[in-house]
């Protein structure tokens, strides 16, 4: 990969929250995906502004980042992969992970079973 996309993930009671610098590029120029269910996989490619439409070009100073991107994330397992939704606007790529609640912890039960004489159900 030719650059890299800074990411800062957070961690709500409902949510994660992964937010992606990707300055100067569209939505349709990134590409976010899920692979074997555990992976959050974000990708996509930033250009030149003039690559290939002029020879005469003559870069003096190239410091902006140019190229494909990708980087990976593993899930943890208790995430809502159905509900995942992403938004990019202003160079800002945020991706929003669900999770789903947890369940109850399991609590043991003490309670009576009342004695007969007869068992009732058997004939």
């Amino acid at each position: 990969m030719a650059t890299t996309a800074p990411v800062d993930v957070k961690e709500l009671s409902g949510s994660f929250i992964f937010v992606v610098d990707v300055p100067g590029l569209r939505n349709t120029d990134v590409k976010v995906q899920i692979e074997n269910d555990t992976i959050l996989k974000i990708s996509g490619e930033r250009k030149r502004d003039l690559d290939g439409q002029d020879m005469d070009i003559k870069y003096v100073r190239v410091e902006r980042p140019a190229g494909k991107f990708m980087r990976k994330f593993n899930l943890p397992s208790h995430v809502n992969l159905d509900s995942i939704s992403a938004a990019c606007q202003d160079g800002i790529l945020t991706i929003v992970v669900p999770k789903v609640p947890t369940p109850e912890p399991h609590r043991p039960r003490t309670f009576d079973v009342q004695v007969g004489s007869v068992l009732l159900g058997n004939t």
